[in-house]
């Protein structure tokens, strides 16, 4: 990636938050979701999401309220929020997502109707996460945190609100866990 090297202020990474047999546990329960293609500007992407506690839509960017939390991803939340130094019940959506081989997410921020405090947990396989900003006069911050399977990272402050995220295609079926806070209004 082309750019000045520089590690987003507010990136936290753990590499070992789950064991094998939790990550284990918790795929075959993914598998049998009723996942949905993520759809924006009417295009369904090679992702599929589950939202739970908290629903969002791509193309309105509006959220509405989803199926509760299951308590094997409450035990999980319970987890990130330490990780994350904030209370359980502070997140409110757990947002599971399943990339098939070659599936990507493309640069962004989470949108603005989250909190400040975002945690994922990486599960099935290895993935990098790309971040890139604008420095002062226009020259281009970048870094690569890797993800690998059972991770988990939380995003806070400059890495949440200024850095942009992306990751890039995936070569095996990799899944994520999304918790998220709806932000103060």
């Amino acid at each position: 990636m082309r750019g000045v090297p520089e590690q987003p202020a507010g990136l936290a990474y753990e590499a070992d938050l789950l064991t094998a047999a939790e990550e284990s546990d918790l795929l075959g329960r993914f598998r049998g979701l009723g996942l949905e293609p993520v759809v924006m500007r009417g295009a369904a992407s090679r992702r599929r999401v589950g939202h739970f506690g908290v629903g969002y839509d791509f193309d309105s960017a509006g959220t509405a309220p989803a199926e509760p939390i299951p308590d094997y991803l409450l035990r999980l939340r319970d987890r990130a929020a330490v990780l994350a130094g904030t209370e359980p019940s502070a997140f409110v959506e757990a947002l599971v997502t399943q990339y098939p081989p070659g599936a990507t997410i493309g640069w962004h921020r989470d949108a603005r109707v989250f909190g400040s405090v975002v945690v994922g947990v990486s599960l099935g396989s290895d993935a990098v996460m790309r971040f890139q900003r604008r420095a002062a006069g226009g020259e281009r911050r970048v870094f690569e945190q890797p993800l690998a399977r059972r991770s988990a990272y939380v995003l806070t402050g400059a890495a949440r609100w200024t850095w942009q995220h992306s990751v890039p295609p995936v070569p095996e079926e990799r899944w994520s866990v999304t918790f998220r806070q709806l932000r103060r209004a």
